[in-house]
C-alpha cells in the first residue's frame, strides 16, 4: 500500500503521513503496524483458504 493508499483510507493527506513520520514517529509506528497487521490478515486469510482447497474431501 502506497503512502497515498493509506493517507487516503486514513482521510488524510499525504503529507500528513509525512509529518507523523517525522514529528511523531510513535503514532507514525502505531499506523504502519496496524496496516501491517490488516495485511497480515489477510494474507493468512488467503493462505487458509488455499491450504484448505488442498483438503481432500470425502464422502
Amino acid at each position: 500500500m502506497t503512502q497515498r493508499d493509506m493517507a487516503g483510507y486514513l482521510g488524510v493527506t499525504t503529507v500528513t503521513i509525512r509529518n507523523w513520520r517525522k514529528d511523531k514517529p510513535n503514532l507514525y509506528e502505531i499506523v504502519m503496524k496496524g496496516f501491517a497487521f490488516d495485511e497480515a490478515i489477510k494474507q493468512s486469510k488467503e493462505n487458509y483458504e488455499k491450504l484448505n482447497s488442498l483438503v481432500v474431501k470425502k464422502s
